[in-house]
């Protein structure tokens, strides 16, 4: 029989590399982002603060050299406009002056969409200068407003009512400006296209250790208890590694000892079981001279004499029992298969044991199936004296056959009595070995191992046993067994031969198979 595989787990998309990558490319991205728009900002500013600083200088200083004569002459002032518009710098200016209703300018138009009434209202309320950026249609311009001053008597200056304004494009600037931004752009891509190869680098470093703790943790799961990490660097993961082998070495001491004393216990009951098979042969023949003589007896020497017999049978029962549960322990059972009717098998075992008269069948003939005859008959006799004993008559014995998930055939076996049913708190333990539900029954005839035995038979055909309650009341035990026969070889018959013996024995003392009589908890 081959155990399940277990399936591999499938990795998320987004594991841990991936969130390590992404984490180590956000941060990048985020620094970069930081850098390159703190680096704009101050370029920016740079560039733009540089050429307006300049040209706000240079047209306060060329009007501050201007002392008009008041009233204005508008062909004088715009000369004087004409003469400030060729000093510009850094770039070149238009020039507008507003004295009341008048308004000339060194261009074509004498007045400007661009200048602001913000700034207009500024000049006339101030005898600062002022100035404003201003992007229209798409094209920033720097707007300055000098007011013209005229000097008293006493050393003060004093507004004119004169506001001169110079209107000054700002497309180089703004184009240094759009190459800063092109350039941090392009900048940050490539940085990000370099940061993950870094970021892989130390997703790597992480992963590695953590990959080494789950092929060590799948190499415990799968039985190799000696699986250790090498230990490498003093980080949290070192620590992480070291403390895995700590406890993994601790495991496999404990899980050693604990084969070894279970090696001990399952060796001693074995050696026990086969050190008394042999007194108790010379015991059971003995027993049955003073059975027959028994009638001869006083009564109470009968009685005496009886009670022994009683007990000798049982404790035969309970030997052969302990030796058929040990080889299963020990791997060492194996299996004589045969192909066989299902039904005809069944009813040889209801035969041999006398129990036609009290046990239901519906056996279809016509089913063959690969199996151990005689470990089908001992899962049978099993459960159906179990059912006899804790159940209720009648007892019903059904045959049939179902087709499995994966489309093979597979025997179906169904024993149901008309009791009272298992107890929920009693059908985990059903399977137990030496497990009676109820403790005033503890020198029941069973030994405590009938239906462990049978799940071990099952087992050992490939197949399953359950227990369940059936809806009209009454306990239902299932077994299941591939059509197509158990998984392995053929044994060689010895492990039957050599149990074959006490089986008659017993069968001759109690009039049943050994490991018959288990309990289910269904009578108080």
């Amino acid at each position: 029989m081959t155990a399940a595989r277990t399936r591999p787990r499938r990795i998320s998309p987004f594991g841990l590399r991936t969130r390590l990558v992404l984490a180590f490319l956000l941060v990048a991205a985020v620094s970069a982002g930081t850098t390159a728009a703190l680096t704009y900002r101050e370029a920016r500013n740079a560039v733009l603060v540089s050429a307006q600083d300049t040209a706000v200088a240079s047209f306060r200083e060329q009007v501050g050299t201007l002392a008009p004569s008041l009233p204005v002459e508008p062909e004088i002032l715009r000369e004087l406009l004409y003469a400030i518009a060729s000093k510009a710098k850094p770039h070149p200016w238009i020039v507008f002056a507003e004295y009341g209703s008048l308004r000339i300018s060194s261009g074509t138009s004498p007045t400007s969409s661009v200048i602001t009434p913000g700034l207009r209202r500024t000049a006339l309320t101030t005898s600062h200068s002022s100035f404003e950026r201003v992007v229209k249609d798409g094209v920033p311009y720097l707007t300055i407003a000098v007011p013209v001053l005229t000097r008293t008597g006493a050393g003060d200056s004093m507004p004119t009512g004169l506001v001169l304004f110079a209107v000054m494009r700002m497309s180089t600037e703004q184009a240094g400006v759009d190459a800063l931004l092109t350039a941090a752009r392009d900048g940050a891509l490539p940085g990000l296209a370099i940061a993950l190869v870094p970021a892989l680098i130390a997703a790597r470093s992480v992963l590695r250790p953590v990959r080494e703790l789950r092929g060590a943790a799948r190499s415990m799961g799968s039985g190799r208890l000696d699986a250790r990490i090498k230990v490498t660097g003093r980080d949290e993961l070192a620590d992480l590694a070291r403390t895995f082998n700590e406890s993994a070495a601790e495991l496999e001491r404990s899980v050693d000892e604990l084969q070894q004393a279970e090696a001990r216990a399952r060796r001693f009951a074995s050696d026990v079981s086969h050190e008394l098979r042999t007194p108790l042969a010379g015991m059971l023949a003995v027993t049955e001279v003073l059975d027959e003589d028994a009638d001869g007896l006083d009564p109470d020497t009968a009685r005496a004499v009886r009670l022994i017999s009683a007990e000798t049978g049982k404790l035969a029962v309970l030997v052969e029992d302990l030796m058929e549960i040990s080889r299963f322990d020990a791997r060492a059972a194996e299996l004589n298969t045969d192909e066989v009717d299902a039904a005809e098998t069944i009813r040889k075992t209801l035969l041999h044991r006398h129990w036609n008269d009290r046990v239901r069948t519906e056996l279809p003939d016509g089913i063959r199936v690969r199996l151990d005859p005689r470990r089908f008959d001992v899962v049978v006799a099993n459960l159906v004296g179990n059912a006899l004993r804790h159940g209720s008559e009648p007892v019903t014995v059904r045959l049939g056959t179902r087709t499995a998930a994966d489309g093979t055939g597979v025997l179906v076996t169904e024993v149901a009595d008309s009791g009272p049913g298992i107890r929920p708190d009693v059908l985990p333990h059903i399977f137990d070995r030496f497990y009676k539900a109820d403790a005033a029954r503890t020198r029941s005839a069973g030994s405590g191992l009938g239906l462990a035995i049978t799940q071990e038979n099952v087992r050992l055909h490939g197949g399953t046993v359950r227990a369940a309650n059936g809806p009209g009341g009454g306990a239902v035990l299932t077994v299941e067994i591939p059509l197509g026969g158990p998984v392995g070889t053929d044994g060689s018959g010895t492990d039957d031969d050599a149990h074959g013996s006490g089986t008659d024995a017993a069968t001759a003392r109690t009039g049943r198979a050994p490991g018959a009589t288990d309990t289910k908890g269904t009578t108080a």
